[in-house]
Order: structure tokens, then C-alpha cells, then sequence
């Protein structure tokens, strides 16, 4: 018969400790946010976040895995739920106006700010890595809307899906230096009819 060892039980909830990690780092970034700024914001010792998360840099990673399925999601649903491209980036910057100024949260993006001047290469190539491939899928999706003639033949995909994130990132930037959701929604609006009109002029 084994004998299962009985280990000592946490004394915290790892999810709540996450996302007070997770603020914490959306909040100062990933560079000047320390150990004991995270022990400090998740109310556990520096024993405890190495036993349950690892190091600084892994339990970063963990981070940014939990933001993209929770308060990054947003971009996600809207070119899962909205039927073309054009759609899809007036959703997602619409939606980005209010959820970068929201209260509860610090403000702007955590995979857009976090990595700024950051000396970890590991670290800001991941959150790099990140952009580029939301790019792609943007560029992906408007292809495929001037294959079938949603979008003008002349549309350059490529051009149109990073004048899409510059605009997102932009946004951002502008959330943590003060911009209100009204403002940045109107960035969102100025940015959609900076497209091109579909065939049928619409």
C-alpha cells in the first residue's frame, strides 16, 4: 500500500496571487517591477512565489498567458465573431478605447508596455513574438477579404494590418499618458474610415 506524503497547503489562492501579479507588472513592466514588489502586491514570501510560479521570468510568462485569455481576449472575439476584417479591427479598437482607460486595471495593454526598455532579451522578444503574430493574423484575415472581394483588389494587406496595430499600440500608449476612452474612441472611429470602402463603395 503507498502512502500518499500529506505537503503543507498553500496559504494563498494562486489565481488571486496571479492577477495581483499580473498587475503588478502591467502596471511598472517587467524590468523595474522586482521580487519583492511581487511579494509584496501577491502577499506571499519570496519561498512561496518560487514553489508555486517558479522565477520572476516564469511566473512572467504565466502572466502574459492568463492576460491574453482574460483581459486581452477582447481581439480575439472580435475576429472570431465578426464576419469580415474590416469589422473585426473597428470591434477590437473600439473595445480597446474603453477596456485601455477601464478602472480596476492599470491602463493600456500589458503585452504592448510591458517589455518597454526591458534588458531581459528572452522577455521582450516573447512579447514581440506576440505582436508580430497578432500582425500576421491581421494581415491573414484582410487577404483573405481582398481575395473575395470584400476589400479593394489594390488593398495592400500587409500595410493595412500594421497600420491596424500601430493604431492599437498607439492607443496604448496613449491610455497610460492620460487619454480618456472618449478620445481613444475617437482615434478608433478616425482609424476605420481611414480604410478602404468595400467594392460595392460602401
Amino acid at each position: 500500500m503507498v502512502t500518499r506524503q500529506r505537503g503543507r497547503p498553500r496559504s494563498f489562492d494562486r489565481s488571486t496571487a496571479l492577477e495581483q501579479a499580473t498587475m503588478a507588472f502591467w502596471e511598472h513592466g517587467y524590468e523595474t517591477t522586482s521580487v519583492s514588489d511581487l511579494t509584496r502586491a501577491m502577499g506571499i514570501s519570496a519561498p512561496s512565489l518560487y514553489a508555486a510560479f517558479g522565477d520572476k521570468k516564469t511566473l512572467f510568462e504565466e502572466v502574459v498567458e492568463t492576460y491574453v485569455l482574460s483581459h486581452g481576449a477582447y481581439g480575439g472575439r472580435a475576429f472570431a465573431e465578426e464576419p469580415t476584417a474590416r469589422d473585426a479591427v473597428g470591434r477590437m479598437l473600439r473595445e480597446a478605447a474603453g477596456l485601455f482607460t477601464g478602472s480596476g486595471h492599470p491602463r493600456g495593454c500589458l503585452v504592448i508596455s510591458a517589455a518597454t526598455n526591458c534588458s531581459t532579451p528572452e522577455v521582450e522578444e516573447a512579447l514581440r513574438d506576440r505582436r508580430n503574430a497578432n500582425l500576421a493574423f491581421f494581415e491573414d484575415r484582410i487577404r483573405r477579404d481582398v481575395e473575395s472581394g470584400e476589400l479593394p483588389s489594390g488593398t495592400d494587406p500587409r500595410a493595412l494590418a500594421r497600420f491596424s496595430g500601430a493604431v492599437l499600440q498607439g492607443m496604448s500608449q496613449q491610455a497610460r499618458d492620460g487619454a480618456t476612452a472618449e478620445e481613444l474612441a475617437a482615434v478608433a472611429e478616425a482609424a476605420m474610415r481611414a480604410w478602404p470602402a468595400g467594392e460595392a463603395g460602401e
